[in-house]
């Protein structure tokens, strides 16, 4: 008979959260290869800026749609004491999109690459608490994985800000 695993539980909750919450990551790095590849073939030139800053457009696209097609789900990531939160939660979804615009207007690029590493520091107290409440956002309760799903939630965020700084802000 096999060893039990004491890190099982543990291990399972943190996997069960990649399922919700890979999806970003991978539209980020998946569309980050095929820009750069396309690129490429059309302009016979590596733009690494340019197929980053198409993939972070992407991916804020992707995210947006979660605010819109799991508003209640995103409400419950936010305190009681906020008013208004479903309209937060559209206006956050509204900043996405107009950041995913913005990176791909040349003159727009380097305000809004500033303004979105601000929204990504701004945002990650919504992760935090929705973790510490086992929000999950798709289902709209509180059966979610909890503060195991920051081990990934946090270093993404990082990820996000450093993606923003090196192919859109510098």
């Amino acid at each position: 008979m096999a060893a039990a695993n004491p890190f099982h539980p543990y291990f399972k909750t943190i996997v069960a959260s990649y399922n919700y919450y890979m999806k970003p990551l991978i539209v980020l790095l998946s569309t980050f290869v095929v820009a750069i590849f396309a690129i490429r073939i059309i302009s016979d030139n590596w733009n690494f800026p340019l197929a980053g800053t198409i993939a972070m457009s992407a991916m804020l696209l992707f995210t947006s749609i979660a605010h819109f097609a799991f508003s209640k789900g995103m409400e419950l990531m936010m305190p009681s004491f906020f008013p208004f939160k479903k309209q937060l939660v559209w206006l956050t979804g509204i900043i996405e999109m107009a950041a995913a615009a913005g990176l791909l207007l040349t003159s727009w690029k380097h305000t809004t690459a500033l303004w979105l590493m601000v929204f990504f520091v701004l945002i990650l107290p919504a992760n935090i608490y929705a973790a510490a409440k086992k929000v999950d956002y798709q289902k709209a309760n509180h059966e979610g994985s909890g503060t195991s799903y920051l081990w990934f939630r946090v270093p993404l965020q990082i990820l996000f800000i450093a993606w923003a700084y090196w192919f859109a802000y510098r």
